[in-house]
């Protein structure tokens, strides 16, 4: 039976287990005993220990199997294969700076952008649009725990959401990073998703209220505006969003809620 194809906006979110899973790939990684080594070039590259003398180890390294000597406390070990591009690095058994900047630069490098770290969530910037914010996405997310859907800014949204409603507890999602890192953008989904969801919540808790009609909200300003529908019920809820609005170039709530 063949393999259903990954929908454009799944090439964006899921991992392809098939590598994942495959055992020349664990195979090869026990038999050439992989580790990282520092890199002046590359930050860190992989290597295959060849001999140990004490405190010195030969290795050879993986794109051109050049031999060189370092120092045993310069290594650090290697991942099996079935933790290539894991969701959560928190899982990782051995979690280190080169095991941790090599997961995110995989993910990175096939369009997954988010990426989990225990508790915290994980955001490079593509510097470009992508299919993963749509309605469809949206509805995805909703209500779904953590591990039931792969890393994305809705899910920590979500999870803020709920914990809000259930414990009647305040909520906080810090956005950090440095100048481009895409913390603006992320705070306008971040609100996109928050408006929807109210939403939907409000409709289904009193489906009588009358509704004066779909609208729509730009929550981005770019060529390609991402609408997003919103009642009117939605509005009261978060008033208090305002400032953070103004923060994210929403210069009004009018400029949220039509």
């Amino acid at each position: 039976m063949s393999k259903k194809a990954p929908t454009e906006d799944e090439k964006f979110l899921f991992v392809d287990k098939d590598f994942l899973n495959s055992p020349m790939a664990q195979a090869d990684w026990s038999a050439k005993k992989l580790v990282w080594i520092p890199s002046e070039r590359h930050g860190f590259e992989a290597a295959s220990v060849k001999e140990e003398h004490g405190d010195e180890v030969l290795v050879e390294l993986a794109d051109n199997c050049k031999k060189v000597t370092v120092n045993k406390d310069d290594i650090q070990k290697m991942n099996p294969p079935k933790f290539s591009k894991v969701e959560d690095m928190a899982e990782l058994t051995c979690l280190n700076e080169a095991s941790v900047l090599h997961n995110i630069r995989e993910r990175y490098y096939s369009g997954l952008i988010y990426t989990y770290s225990g508790l915290f969530c994980v955001v490079v910037n593509p510097y470009k649009m992508l299919p993963i914010y749509s309605e469809k996405i949206i509805d995805m997310y909703k209500g779904k725990k953590r591990h039931e859907v792969p890393p994305h800014i809705y899910s920590i949204a979500d999870n803020a959401y709920r914990n809000m409603m259930q414990d009647r507890e305040d909520q906080s999602i810090l956005c950090t990073g440095e100048s481009g890192a895409g913390k603006t953008e992320n705070t306008k989904k971040v609100i996109q998703y928050l408006a929807v969801v109210a939403s939907s919540h409000k409709g289904k808790k009193d489906s009588s209220a009358q509704q004066s009609g779909t609208q729509f909200a730009y929550v981005s300003k770019r060529e390609c505006p991402e609408c997003v529908f919103v009642c009117s019920v939605c509005v009261c809820p978060f008033l208090r969003l305002e400032k953070c609005m103004r923060k994210v170039s929403l210069s009004s709530p009018n400029e949220l809620f039509l």
